[in-house]
């Protein structure tokens, strides 16, 4: 008898079953308002982040990209004068 549920269903409740511990109960977290589950604040960090280091010509080792930050922050933020 043929399965009700292709192949890869299968795979992904297994995927889910193996992981359980792991995923993030987002009813619970909604109920108990623990926390928003939006990925929007986050995003918009992302953006910011990326427009204080996106400079024209400017190039940044990956052990640099912190201080840089710290600095590009602080002077945005008025706390450094240049």
């Amino acid at each position: 008898m043929k399965s009700a549920q292709p192949l890869g269903g299968n795979n992904f409740i297994s995927y889910l079953n193996k992981h359980r511990q792991r995923l993030i109960n987002y009813q619970s977290y909604q109920q108990e308002q623990i926390c928003s589950i939006g990925s929007g604040a986050v995003e918009s960090a992302v953006k910011q982040i990326s427009h204080r280091v996106k400079l024209t010509g400017a190039q940044w080792l990956k052990e640099n990209v912190v201080n840089i930050l710290q600095l590009r922050c602080a002077y945005l933020n008025g706390q450094l004068a240049i």
